[in-house]
């Protein structure tokens, strides 16, 4: 029974950080948008995530933990340092520039050339950023529902 709370709990916290990590890209583009000869990118949402939860393309598990602190904790991103040698140690997740480095930051395709060479498109950046800021509060609020929800079960109400 707690196995299904918490993996409900980590699918939401999964999707959060890699909506913030989403985000961060969408805002260098609009911030680099001037820059000549920047190229824009962007990574596929749902492929991350089935990525980071575990869940191949057969929508089966393949494996047991958190894909996004199962790739921080494979030993190239470190932990997060514990007070005590009885604490559990807390993996820290895959930020932008692991999620560069693992080669799922691709490049965004080019609608419109331009004679800087520049591949960023501001009117979709922006209707990302609106969609994915949308989603995140979305997430956000899927996370803070099932808190209540849980809340509210240990409490009997």
């Amino acid at each position: 029974m707690l196995d299904k709370m918490t993996n409900q709990l980590s699918f939401h916290s999964n999707a959060l950080v890699l909506r913030a990590e989403r985000q961060r890209a969408i805002a260098s583009n609009i911030a680099n948008a001037d820059t000549p000869g920047y190229v824009a990118r962007d990574f596929k949402f749902g492929d991350a995530l089935r990525e980071a939860t575990g869940i191949g393309s057969s929508g089966s598990g393949t494996g047991t933990g958190s894909g996004v602190t199962r790739l921080a904790a494979s030993g190239s991103h470190g932990t997060a340092g514990t007070t005590d040698l009885r604490h559990m140690p807390l993996p820290t997740v895959a930020t932008t520039a692991s999620i560069d480095r693992q080669g799922a930051l691709g490049y965004a395709v080019q609608t419109q050339p331009s004679l800087d060479n520049n591949s960023v498109d501001l009117d979709r950046e922006r209707a990302n950023f609106v969609d994915n800021s949308v989603r995140y509060e979305a997430t956000l609020r899927f996370i803070n529902g099932g808190a209540k929800t849980m809340l509210s079960a240990i409490q009997g109400q």
